[in-house]
């Protein structure tokens, strides 16, 4: 912080007394300022009417994606000892951006990156993480079973999984299933999620 300069005895006199004058002109301006008219009522009308249409909130985002914005936030389960978490960025500009991470006892197991995004042809889920390349699936359907909302993903390539279910439950349950032909056999599995605050983790039961 600088430092101020040392004033004479006389400056600090002159100070002191324009201060002083100062003060003295604001104190009388204060007690002589008119109070101001009253608006007629007409006016307040006008100005009353006039304020929402000067606050205009922005236009929904729509699309092909929109159906899939509640993945919006952070979900988190455990399979078999694993611990698994996916974190969701806002719908925004059509498309919905995340990342995936698998914890075993406090090890690293996985982690890749997600897109949702609509292209000529459909609704795509992509990931991928690692060494591994892009794998993609195309929104194949979607139906409902009593409260629950089911995304079926189907793999454009041969790959496994052939399928990729997101299945959006009650009480702020997520459900992800992976299926498909591995090694000559059929293999299913179910990853049960619940939404959670993405920084303390406690649930959201929505």
């Amino acid at each position: 912080m600088m430092a101020l300069p040392e004033m004479n005895s006389k400056s600090s006199s002159r100070s002191a007394a324009k201060l002083g004058i100062v003060a003295a002109c604001a104190v009388v301006a204060a007690c002589a300022q008119p109070e101001a008219p009253s608006q007629p009522a007409a006016s307040s009308k006008a100005v009353s009417s006039a304020a929402p249409s000067e606050v205009t909130p922005p236009p929904a985002d729509h699309g092909p994606v929109a159906p899939l914005a509640w993945l919006a936030g952070c979900w988190q389960g455990t399979v078999n000892q694993r611990d698994f978490r996916e974190q969701w960025l806002p719908y925004r500009g059509g498309m919905l951006v995340g990342a995936g991470q698998q914890v075993m006892k406090g090890a690293m197991q996985d982690y890749e990156f997600l897109r949702i995004e609509a292209r000529s042809d459909g609704v795509y889920f992509s990931q991928f993480g690692g060494d591994r390349k892009e794998a993609s699936f195309r929104l194949a359907g979607t139906t409902t079973d009593k409260k629950d909302t089911i995304f079926a993903f189907a793999n454009t390539s041969s790959g496994f999984p052939a399928h990729l279910v997101y299945r959006r439950g009650t009480d702020g349950w997520l459900y992800e299933t992976i299926e498909g032909s591995l090694n000559g056999s059929d293999k299913k599995v179910i990853y049960p999620l619940r939404r959670v605050d993405c920084e303390t983790g406690e649930l959201i039961l929505k």
